[in-house]
């Protein structure tokens, strides 16, 4: 297997010994399951997915990626972990869903196919990886002109700092101690510069506000924690 780049080795180490734990919802990713439907609301609100051929990049074990087959869309799954991918195929299989999941990650794709995909969907990524400017570069490669590309991450301030990391991981357990790394969240200015250096042009920004004790989530506000951005290709 070819050596991927653009991976934080610490980062696929600790996401790779959660695996089995990807589809229990009181586990590890159970804030994942809580705010999948608003990410699905988000995409299909702009894009109908029957009969489109989409990739979620950093697939993980499927969550979001089997909601998208479920709306009928040829779907691929990337993931560099090679456990995340095994139970993710594992899952859609138990499922009976036809999604094609691969273990390599945005950049090696990119080298193989170009102009595929009608939507791009990288969910909860960016701020895990060594350069999150690179993932752009080869969705831009991978994707349709007009076509959608659908992140999702944690901006860069004091409020995110202390929701995300200090609430979210050490007063809350909404996730495992450790999962963040501030200096890695990216505020939407910033990833709006770099979708704009490769011809993608910004079309919406939400907030995405999860209420933990609730566990639900809306789209609403302004982006200053999670949020979500589409972009769409240049034609």
């Amino acid at each position: 297997m070819t050596e991927l780049k653009n991976i934080d080795i610490n980062e696929l180490k600790k996401f790779s010994s959660r695996a089995n734990s990807w589809w229990d919802q009181s586990g590890d990713f159970k804030t994942l399951h809580h705010i999948n439907s608003t990410r699905l609301k988000f995409i299909t609100n702009k894009i109908n997915l029957k009969g489109l051929h989409v990739l979620d990049i950093g697939c993980g074990g499927g969550i979001l990626t089997e909601s998208i087959a479920r709306q009928g869309a040829y779907t691929t799954g990337i993931d560099a972990s090679e456990e995340n991918i095994a139970i993710a195929s594992q899952h859609a299989s138990k499922n009976n869903l036809e999604i094609n999941y691969l273990v390599t990650n945005a950049e090696e794709l990119s080298k193989k196919i170009t102009n595929k995909f009608d939507l791009i969907t990288c969910m909860e990524l960016l701020e895990h990886v060594p350069d999150p400017k690179s993932i752009i570069e080869a969705s831009h490669m991978m994707i349709k002109p007009g076509g959608h590309i659908i992140f999702s991450t944690i901006n860069r301030n004091l409020k995110s700092y202390m929701l995300a990391i200090v609430a979210g991981e050490y007063l809350l357990n909404l996730l495992p101690k450790g999962t963040h790394q501030y200096e890695k969240f990216i505020r939407p200015s910033e990833l709006i510069k770099w979708c704009n250096k490769f011809n993608l042009t910004a079309n919406d920004l939400s907030a995405i506000k999860y209420n933990p004790l609730l566990k639900t989530c809306s789209l609403a506000g302004a982006p200053d924690v999670n949020y979500i951005l589409d972009v769409i290709a240049d034609d």
